[in-house]
């Protein structure tokens, strides 16, 4: 005889299946039978103060260990709560389940508590539906979970051809009370457990005429490589090694493609973009969007090449010379297999080299500045020596955040993590949770600018309470200085721009339960981050600065 059990305990034997070690959420009475069931099943539920958190904590599981992540969330503001997240789970290709609670169907429409019907306004940021049957419930949650993962399954013709539903990326599926309650077989489907190319994949150029992509590597003399996200998220970091070493080709990362070639890899660049996008004569984008990180895939004169996971993300807005859709670990390797002879990029390399060195000795005077109110820069200064070689850094704001980008290397893959593109603060705590569960034995250290503080500023109390050590560091200069300075340049003056200056966020930490303290001296700054370190608790730096700098920032936004 089979076993039976509830609905909730059908989906936690189907998250089990999936390899699911970790639940995110917040309590809520429509979701009881989950909880239960993943109570039961010994699955770690981890709950934050804010849907919000617990989805971007999801989010950030499946971005940083490359598996599922799974965020429970109640009926109605539960669900609504965590549309944020999902929109950045969306923008960033993030494998993730949003598990949703649901007034019960036996009494729908006669206006049960927080009954509403969410898949309409969740479908177009996630792939949702609604399981109405509880014998349903595991094979629901198994297919949304690899659906998510973006393995391979059986699709139509027409998903396959427009991507609607293909691919890796936030799924959701609610549960009424009444199915999550009711009893049923606790048969499991087996998930699929490898990835495979299917159909509507091509690790080939897309492009039917001319000169391949390997061919137009070869043909070049000033050729760039920039790998996102996607090259991170599909395993691709060894095979970008070998392709830019094949092919003696710069490579420029950014958001997860950060660490998937060594910072300090011969070919890794970073200060030298400008002259870069607008010099070489081949530009080839690899796991990213073309969008206004990457000036809209505008570069000058050079042949441009689009790589992504799938042939619907490829650009459409840019002229290409080519372009192909594949998972990023199968194309890298062939594109390196294709490369026969390597261009001559000597003279490029050396120029380009030759910019970097230059621009990183001019940051030293701020790296190392004495000035008081303290200068940002001052705290990478200090930090980047105190991290280890696979410290996971986590970015949560706005000018604090970019000088991160510019002034903290990566050298292993899944050791940086930011908004993304959506560019939705509040993601700090949620993705430190994520990180330290994922990697106890990491440094984990979350950059906080003060206005994305005021996002998620209570999940701190979830890390004390939860007893996950993670050192925060808060670039507290009283403005959201993001806007406060471009305002100022257009207009000559800023409205909505200010904070209270000097908010002791370290006492807000303290009465939280975990350790703080306050920074107003540059010389406070490397004793304070040390004592972090070495606390083995959740710890708050708040280092004061000065709100008069303004990060020099060109990159257009619209």
């Amino acid at each position: 005889m089979s076993e039976q059990g509830h609905g909730g305990v059908a989906v936690s034997r189907a998250l089990k299946a999936l390899g699911v070690e970790h639940l995110f959420t917040l309590t809520g009475g429509h979701i009881f039978p989950i909880l239960d069931g993943c109570h039961q099943d010994g699955i770690r539920i981890v709950d934050t103060r804010h849907e919000q958190s617990a989805t971007f904590a999801a989010e950030g599981w499946g971005r940083l260990t490359r598996s599922l992540g799974v965020v429970a969330i109640t009926a109605g503001p539960g669900v609504t709560n965590a549309m944020s997240a999902l929109a950045q789970a969306q923008f960033n290709r993030a494998p993730l389940l949003a598990l949703g609670g649901r007034a019960p169907a036996f009494r729908w429409g006669a206006g049960s508590l927080q009954e509403i019907d969410h898949v309409p306004f969740v479908d177009p940021l996630a792939p949702a539906r609604t399981v109405t049957d509880t014998s349903e419930v595991a094979g629901a949650v198994v297919r949304a979970g690899q659906e998510a993962l973006g393995l391979p399954l059986p699709y139509t013709d027409e998903e396959i051809e427009t991507g609607v539903r293909f691919g890796r990326g936030p799924r959701f599926l609610d549960f009424p009370l009444d199915v999550l309650f009711n009893m049923t077989d606790l048969t499991v489907p087996e998930p699929v457990s490898e990835f495979a190319v299917v159909s509507g994949y091509s690790p080939r150029g897309l492009t039917a005429s001319g000169p391949s992509i390997g061919e137009l590597i070869e043909s070049s003399e000033r050729p760039v490589l920039i790998a996102g996200s996607g090259v991170y998220l599909d395993g691709a970091e060894e095979q970008l090694v070998r392709l830019a070493e094949a092919a003696e080709i710069p490579v420029f990362v950014n958001g997860q493609g950060r660490g998937c070639i060594p910072a300090d890899h011969r070919l890794a660049f970073a200060r030298s973009r400008s002259k870069a996008f607008k010099e070489a004569d081949l530009v080839i984008v690899a796991g990213t969007p073309m969008d206004f990180r990457l000036g809209f895939g505008e570069f000058g004169d050079a042949k441009v090449v689009h790589l992504d996971s799938h042939p619907s993300l490829i650009a459409q807005h840019v002229k290409l010379a080519d372009s192909a859709g594949c998972r990023l670990n199968l194309l890298l390797r062939e594109l390196a297999d294709d490369i026969h002879k390597a261009p001559d990029t000597k003279a490029w390399v050396e120029s380009l080299r030759e910019i970097e060195d230059q621009k990183r000795d001019a940051a030293q005077a701020e790296l190392t500045s004495t000035q008081s109110p303290i200068h940002p820069m001052r705290i990478y200064g200090e930090l980047v020596p105190l991290l280890d070689r696979n410290a996971i850094v986590i970015g949560d704001g706005g000018d604090f955040v970019s000088y991160a980008g510019r002034e903290v290397p990566s050298y292993e893959p899944g050791c940086w993590l930011d908004p993304g593109p959506f560019g939705c603060l509040g993601v700090g705590p949620g993705y430190a949770m994520a990180a330290r569960l994922a990697h106890p034995d990491r440094q984990v250290v979350l950059l906080y600018g003060d206005g994305a503080l005021g996002f998620s500023g209570m999940e701190l109390e979830t890390l004390v309470r939860l007893k996950l050590p993670v050192a925060c560091v808060v670039g507290n200069n009283g403005i959201w200085g993001l806007e406060k300075h471009p305002m100022q340049a257009l207009y000559g003056y800023d409205v909505a721009a200010e904070l209270r200056p000097g908010i002791r966020y370290d006492q807000m930490m303290e009465a939280l339960g975990g350790k703080g303290e306050l920074v107003t001296e540059p010389d406070q700054i490397a004793p304070a981050l040390k004592r972090a370190f070495e606390s083995g608790e959740p710890y708050l730096v708040n280092v004061l600065t000065d709100p008069s700098i303004a990060y020099p920032r060109s990159s257009n936004l619209a």
